[in-house]
């Protein structure tokens, strides 16, 4: 995780040097689309970086269960930074729209999107990995991002390929697109963040796979009240697990671990609370409740 987070603001960093350079030279408003989202992407992944360091901290005293809300904090301060830099870039575009400038030096424009691209797809390719062996949530914002940009410069090159053709038009249009796909992206950040801090469900699916696998065990005889929860990378799981009434607490408890581990190999690393409840108490409080 630390090491995404230095890969992306090493390539953020990097080009933002270059399409400043390309846009100084071009004076294309879509170009300058893609600057600001480059300096967007460095200051999420700044952030992130921040963030990831923090997450991985161990429990402590005060922060009985971690530090992985962290990232969801990152994650939401991202999304209102790159909110804001997209009104502000349809600003320039209308004004554009108003009064169309030429695009200058295309070749540079296009030579430097298509370095945008490549390190682009070789910095989404890297997160993808660290996502599958990590969830992290920063990671997923800043890879959502990025996969973004891979379309902003696909846009970028068509709006200078249209203005150096004489359609000056399209030129603030691509760019007024391109503010909307981030403003997008922001909602999409910011929802998954917001999820995460109100400690949101985990799926349906991975609440159904829990069930499956409490259904499974043979000594169990059914189970109620599960709540679930993610921070940071941990999934947190709590269930009262229903068990026939004659057991010793040994075997209880033997089941419940049982149980506990069965759930920890599709869920490593999560925490889990097992309540073990009487089958006869529950049916008796079912009863009463009808």
């Amino acid at each position: 995780m630390r090491l995404a987070t230095y890969a992306s603001t090493s390539v953020a960093l990097a080009l933002i040097a270059i399409k400043l350079i390309a846009w100084m030279m071009t004076e294309s408003v879509s170009m300058l689309a893609t600057l600001i989202d480059s300096c967007l992407d460095a200051l999420a992944s700044i952030i992130n970086l921040i963030a990831v360091r923090h997450a991985l901290m161990p429990a402590d005293k005060k922060h009985r269960f971690g530090h992985g809300k962290a990232e969801a904090l990152a994650g939401l301060g991202q999304a209102t930074f790159i909110a804001g830099s997209s009104m502000f870039l349809v600003l320039e575009a209308v004004s554009r729209i108003w009064r169309p400038q030429p695009v200058e030096a295309m070749p540079v424009g296009l030579a430097v999107m298509g370095v945008s691209i490549a390190a682009t797809i070789g910095l989404v390719w890297f997160q993808s990995n660290v996502i599958k062996q990590t969830g992290s949530t920063a990671i997923k914002a800043d890879h959502l991002h990025y996969k973004t940009d891979l379309i902003v410069n696909v846009g970028v090159i068509v709006a200078l390929f249209l203005a150096s053709s004489g359609w000056l038009i399209f030129d603030p249009l691509i760019a007024v697109a391109i503010a909307a796909y981030i403003l997008y992206s922001a909602w999409e950040i910011a929802r998954e963040s917001l999820n995460l801090l109100m400690d949101h469900e985990l799926p349906d699916s991975d609440r159904a796979t829990i069930k499956q696998i409490v259904h499974a065990h043979p000594s169990t005889r059914g189970m109620h009240d599960l709540r679930t929860r993610k921070s940071g990378m941990t999934e947190f799981i709590q269930l009262h697990l229903e068990l026939d009434d004659n057991l010793t607490l040994m075997r209880a408890h033997a089941i419940a671990d049982e149980v506990e581990a069965n759930i920890l190999v599709k869920f490593p690393g999560a925490e889990v609370i097992i309540h073990e409840d009487p089958v006869g108490l529950n049916e008796q409080v079912a009863t009463f409740e009808e």
